[in-house]
């Protein structure tokens, strides 16, 4: 019974050590990695001086849009012109059938040359009847009349003329011409139709793209810096592709030209056009862009990647990471911000490092180690020691 009791001793003493033996360990392990430094991505705090932009929407529209229409009926004789052409002010676009109007100029013509010839026998009678009257042998009356018949015909001559000015530019209308330089869209009537002067859809459109227009609007709260950027000279605009990355290449750079004389009331915005010289063609009239003012430049900001900004109930803070590799927690005063930089105005100095990435997981006093971002060359094994960090804080000014 004894020896029994021993063994059951023994056996729980051992089946307790394994125990222990499995589990101290781990929670050794737990204990060492709670007190690992906390990987972070870092970014030094610049000096520069920054561009600030007002967004909005805009939409591209033709500097100049004519429906060339026929101004007189016909038959539409000749089309000169291609679809998508490039034409100039003055180029010949389509003909009309000019046989009408031609003979309707001929007969204004015909018609002048009758009246100035009854005119010159008019005249002739006036001068005779005239010294008539004066000798007595025929009657004031009788010259008088006369005189009224030479200046009915001579009004008869000027109304003549008239009617040949008319008929002519009748005759001009049959010769259809571009108003403006642009390009031609495509053709709505072809070769042989009848077109007349009431016909609403025209011949073809021209719109003309260099330069090109973009309307866009901008709330009312931002009228004040709109005024003040135009006070102080042409305003650049940019326009960015829509719904493309914030950084992404100008499709063309251009100036506010237009900012409208009054605020829309039912959506509290303000209308603004800028023109652009789209030499590239890179604008289409209806297309959608995000345009960018620019109303101001902040010289020698302090700027943080916008990452780096963090959101608490006092207020935006950052994490700073110091000499020994520990983060502090900083309130900062943020004054301006978008995707590209964040402009801080009190609690950072240039040249210290703020964290861009693991900032959830960071308390005060945190232990931490900068990490590389992917792609990066590494970063020295060496810690930083007071000596570089003041160097760096000498060059960090961008």
């Amino acid at each position: 019974m004894r020896l029994a009791l021993l063994m059951v001793l023994v056996l729980a003493l051992l089946a307790g050590g394994g125990w222990w033996w499995h589990t101290h360990p781990r929670e050794d392990a737990a204990d060492s990695h709670a007190h690992d430094p906390i990987p972070v991505l870092v970014a030094e705090v610049g000096q520069r001086d920054v561009p600030l932009y007002l967004d909005g929407l805009g939409t591209v529209q033709a500097s100049a849009t004519v429906t060339v229409k026929p101004q007189v009926d016909g038959m539409l004789t000749e089309v000169r012109f291609h679809e998508g052409q490039d034409v100039r002010a003055g180029d010949v676009l389509a003909h009309i059938d000019p046989r009408t109007y031609q003979a309707a100029v001929d007969q204004a013509v015909a018609k002048k040359a009758q009246d100035q010839a009854n005119l010159a026998n008019a005249r002739v009678d006036l001068a005779r009847y005239t010294k008539l009257a004066a000798t007595a042998y025929t009657s004031a009356q009788q010259a008088d009349t006369q005189k009224a018949m030479v200046a009915q015909l001579e009004a008869q001559i000027a109304q003549d003329q008239a009617q040949i000015d008319t008929a002519r530019a009748q005759l001009s209308y049959t010769t259809i011409t571009s108003p403006i330089d642009g390009r031609a869209g495509i053709r709505q009537v072809d070769q042989g139709n009848l077109v007349h002067a009431t016909d609403t859809t025209g011949i073809v459109v021209i719109t003309t793209l260099r330069p090109i227009a973009v309307l866009f609007t901008l709330p009312q709260q931002q009228l004040a810096a709109v005024v003040a950027a135009q006070a102080q000279g042409e305003a650049e605009v940019l326009a960015l592709p829509q719904g493309g990355a914030e950084d992404a290449a100008p499709i063309d750079r251009g100036t506010l030209a237009v900012l409208d004389n009054q605020v829309d009331a039912t959506t509290g915005t303000i209308k603004l056009k800028a023109m652009f010289p789209n030499d590239r063609l890179l604008l289409w009239p209806g297309a959608f862009v995000t345009v960018r003012l620019k109303v101001e430049t902040r010289h020698d900001a302090i700027v943080v990647p916008p990452a780096a900004v963090q959101r608490g109930p006092a207020g935006p803070y950052v994490y700073v990471v110091n000499d020994d590799l520990t983060a502090s927690r900083r309130a900062i005063e943020v004054e301006h911000e978008d995707l590209q930089a964040a402009i801080v105005t009190a609690g950072l100095s240039p040249g210290e490092r703020v964290v861009v990435d693991g900032a959830a997981r960071l308390t005060d006093h945190a232990r931490v180690r900068i990490a590389q971002p992917a792609g990066a060359a590494p970063e020295s094994p060496h810690p930083v020691t007071p000596a570089t960090a003041s160097r760096r804080a000498g060059s960090g000014a961008t």
